[in-house]
């Protein structure tokens, strides 16, 4: 009688334990806020690379963290200037230096650039039947944004490579197809 019960609550046990890694495998990234747009001063967002500019008193939804990293992560590839005067801003966080948009870089949203674990270091990414290998310079900030450190842009979703033109050109992407496209990606 001792051994059935024994059994039976071994089974329960790891029965718990396999439903709570599904449990956990299964988490999203959830919206940790939201911030409120002001009106940018004139002439101070730069809408290069179509990039947004914040409204006044629209609401942009903040994040802490990003989908879970896997061999095949899949995410959003927006398209940014990393050289002095673009939309990207200040210099790349990573380095403190602004970058050519012919080498290929990227900024992570947020939780993927995870306080900069990420910084200088290369990723690849998968998209249009093709591959490329670019390095982390930047994060694209999405707990924050409409303000002066951020250009006046609003927020990045939790889900966004930020690309140089270089990896739009190494990905056999046409010149008026630039600006978002799903993809994948995994550290290098």
């Amino acid at each position: 009688m001792m051994t059935f019960g024994l059994k039976a609550s071994l089974l329960l046990l790891a029965i718990l334990l396999f439903t709570d890694c599904l449990h956990v495998q299964g988490q999203n990234c959830e919206p940790s806020d939201k911030i409120r747009g002001k009106k940018p001063p004139p002439g101070e967002c730069n809408d290069g690379n179509d990039s947004e500019c914040c409204e006044e008193g629209k609401f942009y939804t903040t994040y802490k963290c990003s989908p879970q990293v896997s061999s095949h992560t899949k995410g959003f590839l927006t398209l940014n200037g990393f050289d002095k005067g673009e939309d990207g801003g200040a210099p790349s966080e990573c380095d403190n230096q602004y970058h050519s948009n012919d080498i290929p870089v990227v900024a992570l949203s947020t939780g993927w650039y995870n306080k900069g674990s990420r910084c200088l270091n290369n990723i690849t990414i998968t998209a249009n039947g093709r591959s490329v290998v670019a390095m982390v310079v930047d994060e694209c900030d999405s707990t924050t944004g409409c303000d002066n450190d951020h250009d006046y842009q609003p927020p990045c979703h939790n889900n966004i490579v930020d690309a140089s033109r270089a990896v739009w050109k190494a990905l056999g992407v046409p010149d008026d197809k630039w600006g978002g496209m799903d993809i994948t990606w995994s550290d290098a």
